[in-house]
């Protein structure tokens, strides 16, 4: 089963409140057969024994990274590829995307029948996504069906035929979720957040595409970028599962090893442009107003992550309460932080009252800046977070994916074993100095009534 999240479906605000992360995109099992005992062994492990279990290695040029989970009966990984946004144009948005996910329909060696053949029969997959900073082919396989999976695997990153009716397939599948985005007022408030916060800038290059961009890209398109993409210097691959390090060695520097190299190199990203408040207002005929506050927020690798990790739950925490338990002015009125390279933070409201609720969680944001909260609401965080980090760290497809994030954006994987630890550092004088920080110049997009809208309280400016 393929699994691929899309930077703009966000059902969680549904649900009773939880502080989510990770927006990019990762394919794998839906289900992973996992030992009982490995995740309770991996949890009693220092930090010290976690990173003796990665081996590293570089082959052309291209960085590999194996995390050996003894006991598992599956292996999950990830060919990634380096950029994101930063590889497109307005001319070439999602084509990308559109190349992995036409890789997966049929390759040289397994055309498309052929292909559905070897994975039904494994029970094994792959898959494709994209996000703003990164994409990734992905593969899942029982660990007796590895070696038969990861053929399938480098044949789709190597050899993809592009036939035009497997690219029409991909094509049709990308077409009705771009369609789709803007029939739900809450992906249409998330396109309208990304015009307005990433105008000129990397970001607003859609790796999903656009209508007109992903129905004119021709096989050919997706041949020539295929071939700029697969060079060893844009990829990064993770592997995680009970597999030996040098036994896979052997296998990339057959295949993917053999990849020319390439210069690739990154750029660093443009700041985001939060210089000042503002209200961007789309009219809809809507029972509600859908509306979301954007600011700043540090990035994965930025050491104030961490505290504005557990400010962003504790301000989650008070708007959910003053909105709608005290005042059931909205069902989920929430508070979120991304994890993107260039990184946002926003507070989420859908509200007949817009200018109430607004009021209630700006205030909140007041209260944040200014007041220091309890040593005993850090340490609950604390908790809340590493109940999240062992349920999310589960599967062998979870920790490659958290592993390739804090690689490429996260400043090295290493950090990926280190998060519950210096959350539990965080003080409440860091929580309120990250607040004062960044929780300002709030950037608000609305979807609904205008005369609903009173800017003045929108455009409430906190003390520096």
């Amino acid at each position: 089963m393929k699994i691929v999240i899309k930077k703009h479906l966000n059902f969680s605000r549904f649900l009773l409140p939880v502080l989510l992360i990770l927006t990019f995109a990762f394919a794998g099992f839906a289900q992973e057969m996992q030992s009982s005992g490995a995740p309770q062994e991996e949890k009693k492990a220092s930090l010290q024994d976690q990173i003796a279990l990665v081996s590293e290695f570089d082959i052309n040029g291209m960085k590999v990274i194996v995390k050996r989970r003894p006991n598992m009966s599956t292996v999950a990984g990830g060919l990634f590829v380096r950029g994101g946004s930063r590889n497109l144009s307005p001319q070439t948005a999602g084509i990308e995307s559109l190349t992995l996910e036409s890789a997966t329909e049929g390759t040289k060696k397994y055309p498309r029948e052929a292909l559905r053949r070897a994975t039904a029969s494994t029970g094994g997959s792959i898959g494709a996504g994209s996000n703003n900073d990164f994409s990734v082919l992905s593969i899942a396989s029982t660990r007796k069906d590895f070696d038969k999976m990861w053929e399938v695997f480098t044949d789709a990153a190597l050899n993809p035929t592009f036939l035009p009716d497997d690219v029409e397939r991909a094509r049709a599948r990308i077409l009705t979720g771009l369609r789709e985005q803007e029939t739900n007022s809450d992906n249409f408030l998330n396109i309208l957040q990304d015009r307005v916060i990433y105008a000129n800038h990397p970001y607003a290059n859609d790796v999903n595409g656009t209508l007109t961009t992903i129905a004119a890209f021709k096989p050919a398109d997706l041949k020539a970028y295929h071939k700029k993409m697969m060079e060893t210097s844009r990829l990064l691959l993770v592997v995680v599962g009970d597999i030996d390090a040098n036994e896979l060695k052997k296998k990339v520097e057959a295949t993917l090893g053999k990849l020319p190299r390439g210069t690739y190199k990154e750029e660093a990203y443009p700041a985001l442009d939060f210089s000042k408040p503002t209200v961007d207002i789309t009219e809809r005929a809507l029972p509600t107003n859908y509306i979301k506050g954007v600011f700043n927020a540090p990035s994965l690798s930025n050491p104030d992550y961490y505290a504005m990790r557990v400010a962003i739950a504790v301000l989650q925490s008070r708007v959910y309460s003053e909105v709608r338990l005290k005042r059931q002015l909205s069902y989920a009125p929430n508070a979120e932080l991304d994890s993107n390279g260039a990184n946002t933070a926003n507070i989420y409201v859908t509200t007949e009252d817009a200018n109430q609720s607004v009021d209630v969680m700006l205030g909140e944001v007041e209260n944040m800046r200014t007041q220091l909260i309890n040593d005993k609401a850090v340490s609950g965080i604390a908790g809340h977070f590493l109940t999240l980090y062992y349920m999310d760290q589960e599967t062998n497809a979870a920790q490659a994916r958290e592993l390739g994030k804090y690689e490429l954006i996260g400043g090295g994987w290493r950090n990926a074993f280190t998060f519950l630890d210096k959350v539990k550092e965080v003080t409440p004088e860091q929580v309120r100095t990250v607040s004062q920080k960044y929780m300002k110049n709030i950037r608000f997009i609305v979807i609904g009534d205008p005369a609903a809208v009173n800017k003045e309280v929108f455009l409430r400016k906190f003390g520096e």
